[in-house]
This record gives structure tokens, sequence and C-alpha cells, in this order.
């Protein structure tokens, strides 16, 4: 189960490829990132260094009376990735068309979990025919339920 969606990524970008990443949090981000606290829209991640990050998610503090007064909800994140994980992403962050952003945030036994994405963004072509697509399903379902 899934604490933190990007339901958008699904819609705006063709999924290629899959990795789990660990994070480093504060205590305080973890505790409101399990409340369902956050956003990753318009997030992404980037690879420098040899490390990866992800860039401009936005969790907040659970309490902000008791959070530091320098705390920034948008701060750079480390993701804890093995050296292979983090050379492809920064394969496919070099590669043209390419970009690599987060999916969902989701408990794996007491550790919290980042899936990230290697995408290629859809023409928006493709976007109409997803939403033709949804609406079909959701008649069917709809004429499905009434009989």
């Amino acid at each position: 189960m899934s604490l933190i969606d990007n339901k958008k990524a699904v819609f705006d970008y063709h999924i290629l490829e899959t990795i789990e990443a660990g994070m480093v949090l504060h205590g305080y981000e973890v505790k409101s990132l399990r409340e369902g606290q956050g956003s990753l829209k318009g997030a992404r991640v980037v690879a420098r260094g040899g490390e990866a990050y992800l860039v401009g998610a936005t969790i907040p503090a659970w309490q902000v009376a008791n959070a530091p007064k320098s705390y920034d909800p948008e701060r750079t994140r480390k993701l804890l990735l093995n050296s292979k994980e983090i050379s492809r992403i920064a394969a496919a962050e070099g590669e043209k068309g390419l970009t690599i952003i987060p999916i969902s945030v989701y408990n794996r036994k007491t550790n919290l979990k980042l899936e990230i994405a290697i995408a290629r963004g859809k023409k928006r072509e493709d976007k109409r025919e997803a939403i033709k697509k949804r609406d079909t399903e959701r008649e069917i379902r709809r004429s499905l339920k009434t009989k």
C-alpha cells in the first residue's frame, strides 16, 4: 500500500523501468509521510557525483511547531541506491528524451521506500488516447453495474 502517489506520472510518462530506493529523512519527515502528507508532484531524481538525489518533492514537517526554524519542506533528499543503479540512472539522465521521476512512497516492513522510474514523456496524442480508453472502460463498468 503506498502512502503517497504521483498520479500524474503515469498519465504524463511511459514508464520504462522502475527502481526501489531508500531515502535519507529526518524523523519528523518520516512521521509526516506515514500520515500521508507530502507531494511528489513536479519532483524528479538527479544523479550528481556518484549519488542520487530527490529534487522538488514537498514533505512538510509532522508538527510544524516542533520542527526546526530552518526546515525547508522542499529540500534535496539523498537516495540510497547501489552503484549499479546509480550508474543506470545517470546513463538514463544523459539520454535524450528520458527522465527519472518518483512514482510513490510506501512502507517496506519498517522502512520507507521510494519507487522511481526511468520514463519517456508522452505526446499529446498519447494522452488523448489514454483519456478515451479510461472513459470507455468507465462506461463499460457502469453498464455492467446497472444490469
